[in-house]
């Protein structure tokens, strides 16, 4: 008997689920967009450290794009703090894909002496520049609550991505529930969260953003953010050989077909928007200055779910030039293994 995951069943064709048509909230897209995508492209390539080939998946990439659409309303000094951070947190993620745990963990060390020691760490690795530049930027208007949270999740981001390189050296995939766990830590949406408190100059108390409606809202967002990220990549990544992918999770533990793990993920997506909302209408009270801000934070995670959904077809990390056709159709054709 031949499993169905089985090369046998692999079709030609996939149709991915229609999240953008699910996804009820406002697309909002920074005055500012233009411009933040010339200057956060100069500030990365800024010393020409980056060879021609990376400029160009840089520029295809369109993360100023990405943080225009899920900072709309950000002041242009936030904005571009978060635009810079994008650039600098994909372009670490490329490098990842890469590394085994002795180098990510040199990583984590430049990235995390450069956070907690902005102004007198010494490095020479242009990463420990890039990111004291970004976040000696930020420091200047963020509350220490955003700070705090920042650096936390990003050392979650670093722990979680070493066990991912070690689950790929062993060619390990794990259960779905272990996955998801994983998944929302090497996402690096965590630090982007606070960005958002960072963006709009919030002053949550740290209570408020403890609380289990708080952080299920910050939790179901980056479900959405993470597993339609997973649909929408999985064909870059199959052609490579990766399987750090929810797809390949279903598949695997459950049986799945490809057409009918694609159809389930995208379930979960949408189980993940219905979640959000019902738990901001639970929201309780905590005043009006604090209601005020927890509002503006569960807007700026709405526009990071409608934001990142729109661009994945307007970049083309995922889909080349072919985004707009596919947003149309849900209809991508399957790479073959070593194609780009």
């Amino acid at each position: 008997m031949v499993e169905p995951t089985s090369p046998r069943y692999l079709p030609t064709k996939i149709v991915i689920p229609d999240l953008v048509l699910y996804c009820t909230f406002n697309l909002r897209k920074s005055r500012y967009h233009e411009m933040l995508s010339i200057e956060t492209k100069r500030w990365l390539f800024r010393g020409d450290s980056f060879d021609e080939q990376a400029q160009r998946a840089f520029h295809e990439l369109k993360a100023g794009q990405l943080a225009a659409m899920c900072y709309p309303n950000a002041g242009y000094p936030q904005l571009r703090v978060s635009s810079d951070f994008l650039g600098w947190l994909f372009h670490l993620d490329n490098l990842s894909d890469d590394m085994d745990n002795r180098s990510i963990t040199e990583v984590a060390n430049i990235v995390m002496n450069s956070l907690h020691h902005p102004y007198t760490f010494r490095s020479n690795a242009r990463l420990s520049g890039m990111t004291r530049d970004f976040y000696k930027r930020m420091l200047q208007t963020a509350n220490s609550g955003a700070c705090q949270r920042f650096i936390e999740t990003l050392e979650l981001f670093f722990q979680a991505i070493n066990t991912e390189a070690t689950d790929r050296t062993h060619g390990f995939i794990p259960d779905l529930e272990s996955y998801i766990a994983l998944r929302r830590d090497t996402s690096g949406c965590k630090p982007c969260w606070a960005l958002i408190e960072y963006a709009y100059n919030l002053n949550i108390p740290d209570e408020v953003m403890d609380h289990p409606l708080i952080c299920s809202l910050g939790e179901a967002t980056n479900d959405l953010v993470t597993w339609s990220n997973d649909i929408y990549s999985y064909n870059v990544e199959q052609s490579k050989g990766h399987t750090h992918n929810m797809i390949n999770v279903v598949m695997n533990e459950q049986g799945l077909d490809l057409q009918s793990a694609f159809d389930f993920v995208g379930d979960l997506c949408k189980q993940s928007m219905d979640r959000f909302m019902e738990c901001r209408k639970q929201l309780p009270s905590w005043g009006p200055e604090i209601d005020r801000d927890v509002a503006i934070y569960a807007d700026g995670l709405e526009d990071w779910m409608v934001g990142s959904l729109h661009w994945s077809f307007d970049s083309e990390r995922y889909f080349g030039t072919h985004g707009h056709e596919i947003k149309k159709t849900k209809v991508i054709t399957l790479l073959p293994p070593g194609e780009p």
